[in-house]
């Protein structure tokens, strides 16, 4: 099937979750997050051509729910996300979300898709392309803390994109342990279940952490992180969240996607203001360093940024052409004279 043509705008190529799953497994996994990765980091190298604000969060108790827009001038995008830790014990995500994909000259949607999915697989990407600057050349080992739905696209994207070959599984709740290494095993990397966190972290040159509760935890103690590492902290962050000890951060050389939005919803919320942090997207134009010596410890404070979600909405619609994996919504009003809505409205009532 091929995309709507600029005469057939009123209909919007629309990528539901069975078609999104259809295209992942027509892809393969582990191809799709080294593509979805290289897309990414095309976004960063043109990053200070798109517009950029912190999402718009609308918080309560309960969760948050929330949307990521930008655009380069040509194409813009949004996604819909929310964040619900307590999901999980009815039954239900902690996170769900959606995106749209418009042409900036026209305002016309070009795509609508299911972006939770798609948000596992971009988040886990991001961490894995990062990493490529960041972690120890010829890192092998990743600790993963916290085996919620992020955890097998983490692994699989570090082994795909960085080279790491082992993985050790960490999680408050043994069940989400055993998931995760049912769901990695025959995926050609070895699994071990941990019984902490500072077990996990055995051998490990990139600690992943990602967790999901809404408020300031300590996964890790300053104790706990030797030299020479590499911390990837991902997890659901939002004001009042946070993963690592405060005396980690005075340790590390800190990376970050946008510093307005990582200072009040990344680790960073637990040091100054003014504590300095590097734009990862200078690190990969060379502006900046990313690991310069063996001992560093580098952090990736990532709170998830629009333009990775920009990305991942392009690739999908140049990955849709000639392809039957999605459908055709009319969400789009277009009469044959632009000025006459009504009497399109009278006309179907005809």
């Amino acid at each position: 099937m091929s995309l709507p043509k600029p005469s057939e705008r009123a209909f919007v190529p629309f990528v539901s979750v069975d078609n999104m799953m259809r295209l992942v497994h027509s892809i393969g996994v582990e191809r799709m997050l080294v593509e979805l990765a290289a897309y990414i980091e095309e976004d960063f190298r043109h990053w200070p051509l798109f517009d950029k604000t912190p999402r718009i969060a609308a918080h309560s108790k309960e969760g948050v729910i929330e949307l990521m827009p930008t655009s380069d001038g040509i194409q813009y995008g949004f996604k819909y996300v929310n964040g619900h830790p307590k999901n999980t014990r009815e039954g239900l995500q902690t996170v769900t979300a959606f995106g749209l994909l418009a042409d900036v000259a026209t305002g016309y949607p070009t795509l609508l898709t299911e972006m939770t999915m798609l948000t596992a697989l971009r988040t886990a990407a991001t961490s894995a392309m990062v990493a490529r600057y960041l972690a120890p050349k010829g890192a092998t080992t990743m600790a993963m803390i916290g085996n919620g739905a992020q955890s097998e696209f983490q692994s699989l994207a570090m082994k795909a994109i960085c080279g790491i070959t082992t993985v050790r599984l960490y999680d408050t709740d043994p069940a989400a342990t055993d998931k995760a290494a049912r769901n990695l095993e025959g995926q050609g990397l070895t699994v071990v279940k941990c019984s902490s966190a500072e077990d996990s972290m055995e051998g490990a040159q990139i600690i992943t952490t990602c967790t999901a509760d809404k408020q300031n935890a300590t996964i890790l103690t300053d104790n706990m992180v030797g030299t020479g590492v590499h911390i990837n902290a991902i997890g659901g962050d939002c004001p009042g969240k946070t993963e690592l000890a405060p005396a980690i951060l005075h340790r590390a050389d800190i990376f970050v996607e946008y510093p307005p939005q990582t200072r009040v919803e990344g680790e960073i919320q637990n040091v100054a203001e003014d504590h300095p942090v590097t734009e990862l997207w200078q690190v990969i134009e060379g502006q900046a360093a990313g690991r310069s010596s063996t001992s560093q410890i580098t952090l990736f404070d990532s709170v998830g940024f629009a333009i990775e979600d920009f990305s991942a909405l392009r690739y999908i619609r140049d990955r849709l052409d000639g392809t039957d994996l999605f459908d055709q919504l009319d969400m789009l009003a277009d009469p044959d004279d632009p000025r006459d809505l009504f009497g399109m409205l009278q006309r179907a009532k005809a």
